[in-house]
């Protein structure tokens, strides 16, 4: 069985490339496609499969220019010849599920989000965005709508990296999406001794706007309390110059400093609304609880008042009254880590593997119930 996985574009790890990596171990025999790949950027695990791009990987500065080139990723899906392949698998947060399949062929889209720049955050893109982006993102965006829309019709079955994004699937191309929830290596990450763990609160992410690192600086230069910031991004330089003398803003760093800062801080801020959140899985990891927003992603992950707190609005004060009830409360490590342990890769391959099986038999015309089918009985390990 051949298998094909489509990736939006391979410039870094993230959570997206995060799955991309297990579905890379579920089927090391894949081959990969996307727009355009940055080598360097991405885990061997990833650069031992072969990788083909489509034509926008050959315009000028693909790595760098590649959101600039969003209106041409339709028509650059299309061109991709995927005539063999008996599986084909996409990963979809910006345009990817939109090739065109082969006669015979099964067609999954695990969806980490339908894309967030022309549907549920178009406004926030916009305004936010530069000269180009508030001209040109009206008329682009009314014309990559009905591509969307339309592409979905193209997918067998959708699988969505939460229930929240399950909830934005039937929305906006009114599909129904079974929910796995996307992978975390909880064995990479340790529990430090008791006597470690400081009085540090830790936001981890990258720095752009929709995860609001503002409002976590804001909230600490009130306080006074002591938070470190790890990450890279747009907003970067904009947090070191609004960052109190109580606030570090590391900038990105490495694996093993962000564990060491997992294990031993207070707790971790997560002020934005994500499609699921793979931070606070890990700090949960960690055995460290988690001070949430209480929509999106989290409410799927953060148990209040048993592994974290949520607060209702974006607000310093409302961010710095979750913290003040947070002080007033222990939380077990041991827990906390139980907990993470219901998102692990194993778990997520298992899952994959019967979504997967129940989508060819309902193609198929073979009605099974998945939830009872053995994952080695069907064809999602037949493909593997």
């Amino acid at each position: 069985m051949k298998v094909a996985i489509i990736h939006y574009w391979l410039v870094g790890m993230r959570g997206g490339e995060k799955v991309l990596e297990a579905f890379c171990q579920m089927y090391p025999q894949a081959d990969l496609f996307t727009h355009v790949v940055s080598p360097d950027s991405i885990t061997d695990e990833i650069k031992a499969h072969r990788i083909r791009t489509s034509f926008i990987s050959r315009l000028p500065q693909p790595a760098r220019w590649y959101k600039r080139y969003l209106p041409l990723m339709p028509l650059a899906l299309e061109h991709l010849d995927l005539r063999g392949y008996d599986l084909i698998l996409s990963s979809e947060s910006g345009p990817a599920k939109g090739i065109v399949p082969p006669p015979g062929s099964i067609h999954i889209c695990y969806c980490h989000s339908p894309m967030r720049y022309i549907w549920n955050m178009y406004h926030d893109y916009r305004n936010g965005g530069d000269f180009f982006s508030r001209i040109a993102m009206p008329v682009l965006s009314h014309y990559m709508r009905m591509w969307d829309e339309s592409s979905a019709a193209r997918v067998d079955g959708f699988v969505a990296n939460s229930r929240n994004v399950a909830e934005r699937i039937r929305r906006y191309y009114r599909r129904e999406a079974q929910v796995v929830h996307p992978p975390v290596d909880v064995d990479a990450f340790e529990l430090a001794p008791p006597q470690e763990v400081g009085d540090e609160y830790l936001m981890v992410g990258e720095l752009v706007r929709y995860k609001r690192p503002d409002l976590a600086v804001e909230a600490f230069n009130m306080s006074g309390r002591r938070l470190t910031v790890i990450g890279g991004g747009e907003m970067l330089g904009e947090l070191k110059r609004l960052a109190g003398p109580n606030v570090t803003v590391l900038g990105p760093q490495p694996f093993g400093v962000l564990r060491h800062h997992y294990a031993r801080c207070r707790a971790l801020i997560f002020p934005g609304e994500e499609d699921f959140g793979i931070v606070p899985v890990e700090a949960m990891a960690s055995g460290r609880p988690v001070v949430a927003f209480g929509r999106g992603g989290a409410l799927e992950t953060v148990i209040d008042r048993v592994t974290g707190i949520l607060f209702h609005r974006q607000s310093v004060e409302s961010l710095n009254a979750a913290i003040d009830t947070l002080d007033g409360l222990s939380f077990e490590p041991s827990v906390l880590r139980t907990h993470a342990n219901r998102f692990t890769i194993g778990r997520f391959k298992q899952q994959m593997h019967v979504a997967i099986d129940r989508y060819a038999s309902l193609e198929r015309g073979v009605v099974q119930n998945a939830a009872s089918m053995p994952p080695e009985a069907g064809l999602g390990r037949a493909f593997a």
